[in-house]
């Protein structure tokens, strides 16, 4: 198994207890992959952890384009893929968080609270704009 796939796996079995803790019947959270990962081989291994887990998330893996697909928009090299510039977009936001750029938190719970500060800052922006 690839290095990556083993920080996606320890990362959602630490938050195994968020999982057993969210309903069924809302809509399952889709984690969007690159091809770098392996699928197959994570959704094992985190059945082996928690076999109901896959009602829960579902993996999809980012679109790439073909080559083919390419030379018909008059392209080469890197194509930007709307669902993959969601994560970058989303990254470049939490740049302008200077307390996100500066301070490195202790805990899991401090971080996520400063990203959900973050993102909240940027909503009551966008509002106050409208």
């Amino acid at each position: 198994m690839i290095f990556i796939d083993h920080g996606l796996i320890e990362l959602l079995s630490q938050n195994l207890d968020y999982f057993r803790a969210k309903p069924v019947n809302i809509p399952k959270i889709t984690i969007l992959l690159d091809h770098g990962y392996h699928p197959d081989k994570i959704i094992a291994a985190l059945q082996a952890l928690y076999p109901q887990i896959m009602t829960k998330i579902r993996f999809q893996l980012a679109p790439k384009p073909t080559k083919a697909e390419k030379v018909a928009i008059g392209k080469t090299g890197f194509v930007p893929i709307a669902t993959r510039w969601v994560i970058e977009r989303s990254n470049a936001w939490m740049e302008r968080c200077k307390s996100l750029v500066k301070n490195f938190e202790r805990t899991l719970v401090h971080a996520t609270a400063k990203l959900n500060l973050c993102f909240i800052r940027l909503m009551l922006k966008r509002l106050a704009q409208a």
